[in-house]
């Protein structure tokens, strides 16, 4: 029997920054029973241009975007941000050009966040187990733009040994927002400091999330305070890689 065929859309943060988190995607798609593809030709989605103004450089990313992944039945991404801009923004940049905006529509409606896509597929992690407390973060764009929130956590109800805590304030923003923490240094260092705080209050031993940029603003923050919670991307734990270096830890 053939098995069902999806692309993965590394993300350049993850391909730059923490490849594992690419790895673990790779191994639970496989574990669903997909056959996965990386088409060579992915850069970065274009959110950062777009975020900051530059419409023409994020409709030329875009495009080439677009070109790249719309041979694809399926797109998976590890990220709500960069799932977010495709299957969001991008029928929004062409909503002026007819033929752009076509190709942009079809590309998001087969563009599915990771989390998502695993719980829609009815995939639990087997087998896996890891003895720990964990909190979750909503990201602004996986929850607000993609709807994620029980996706994630109802997968890793499934993983033997993992205690879910509350986390105050899962749904507010870590202040990483893209370029809004270049924007606004004070104002992004402030929201994450709070974050932190909340996170070392609810005494887990590990924070997840799907977005690395926000895991990465925390990280860093939680590691300047001395916190001792660990911080992993929620494919890593499901995928059984929670056992070697924390983001922040390997820099």
């Amino acid at each position: 029997m053939t098995r069902p065929t999806v692309a993965l859309f590394v993300t350049c943060l993850v391909d730059a920054m923490r490849p594992s988190i690419g790895f673990a995607s790779l191994s639970v798609l496989e574990d669903a029973g997909y056959d996965v593809v990386v088409p060579p030709g992915q850069t970065c989605c274009g959110q950062p241009a777009f975020n900051s103004g530059d419409r023409a450089g994020a409709e030329a990313i875009a495009k080439a975007t677009i070109a790249c992944l719309e041979p694809y039945d399926a797109i998976v991404v590890p990220s709500g941000s960069c799932g977010g801009t495709i299957k969001v923004h991008y029928p929004e940049m062409f909503e002026h050009d007819a033929a752009w905006l076509a190709r942009a529509q079809a590309v998001a409606d087969k563009t599915h966040e990771i989390l998502s896509f695993l719980h829609a597929a009815g995939w639990t992690p087997d087998g896996v187990t890891l003895p720990a407390t964990v909190a979750y973060h909503d990201s602004c764009s996986g929850l607000r733009e993609l709807g994620i929130k029980r996706q994630p956590r109802a997968m890793l109800g499934a993983v033997a040994g993992l205690e879910q805590v509350p986390l105050a304030g899962a749904e507010t923003c870590c202040g990483f927002g893209g370029t809004f923490c270049v924007k606004y240094p004070a104002i992004s260092n402030a929201v994450v400091e709070e974050k932190a705080k909340a996170i070392e209050d609810s005494g887990a031993d590990l924070l997840l999330s799907g977005d690395l940029g926000c895991l990465m603003n925390m990280a860093g923050k939680l590691h300047r305070r001395g916190a001792r919670t660990r911080v992993f991307h929620t494919v890593e734990v499901l995928a059984g890689m929670a056992d070697g270096p924390a983001i922040g830890e390997d820099a």
